[in-house]
């Protein structure tokens, strides 16, 4: 087996699992459904196109840096009509870090991999609104999907290791193996990302602590610190 990582950050991130209607929520981390959305998008399929060499995937996200909720009224017209829209509140998650990986038969990962590093198609984080920040590929490791994302570097930014120390503990979701205990079930399996017929299976999640130690701050830009007199 091998895993694909990467790094989902950005300014704006939103992985609804149960949005309804006028009300658009977010979890705070990245579903399932929305990374192998991304990786989709990456490959060029539409969403009327199968997926179910992607919803084999092992799956895990590690929280590296935790986000804001942020809520957003948006008002819309019908460009065509004229018509007003349905008012809606959406939800976001703001300035978070998290290392997600996907782990699978090793040629359908590499495949992932290329197709990440020179998509067909932009990627995102959830919603089309939210474009992943630099990078987005952090590479492919050996082994399970647990394994590689638990020996991940810590992703998240300068000023936020600094307050957290030199030593983490972060919490990490993965797909349930069969005999653990569940965290919880989520409605998070994409059977069709066709929006006439979207349908989501449930997937039971474990969660795990994971030590991580802080490396040396990166050359990051620090824009507070340039326009200091």
């Amino acid at each position: 087996m091998r895993t694909l990582l990467l790094r989902l950050a950005g300014p704006l991130q939103a992985w609804g699992d149960s949005s309804r209607f006028t009300e658009r929520q977010t979890r705070r981390e990245p579903t399932k459904s929305g990374v192998l959305g991304l990786l989709a998008a990456a490959q060029g399929l539409r969403r009327t196109d199968p997926v179910e060499d992607l919803i084999s995937l092992d799956f895990a996200v590690r929280i590296d840096q935790e986000g804001t909720v942020l809520s957003d009224f948006q008002t819309a017209i019908n460009w065509e009509t004229g018509q007003s829209m349905p008012l809606s509140r959406r939800y976001y998650l703001a300035d978070a870090v998290f290392v997600a990986g996907v782990g699978g038969d090793p040629s359908l990962i590499q495949g992932l991999a290329d197709a990440v590093r020179s998509p067909v198609w932009a990627p995102f984080l959830g919603r089309r609104a939210c474009p992943p920040a630099w990078p987005l590929y952090l590479g492919v490791a050996e082994g399970d999907v647990r394994t590689a994302v638990r020996s991940a570097p810590w992703q998240a930014a300068n000023w936020y290791r600094r307050q957290r120390g030199s030593m983490a503990e972060l919490r990490m979701y993965a797909d349930a193996q069969a005999g653990e205990t569940r965290h919880e079930s989520i409605r998070d399996v994409p059977r069709s990302y066709d929006p006439r017929r979207r349908e989501h299976g449930w997937r039971d999640v474990v969660e795990e602590s994971v030590t991580v130690r802080a490396p040396q701050d990166s050359a990051e830009p620090d824009f507070m610190t340039a326009v200091e007199l």
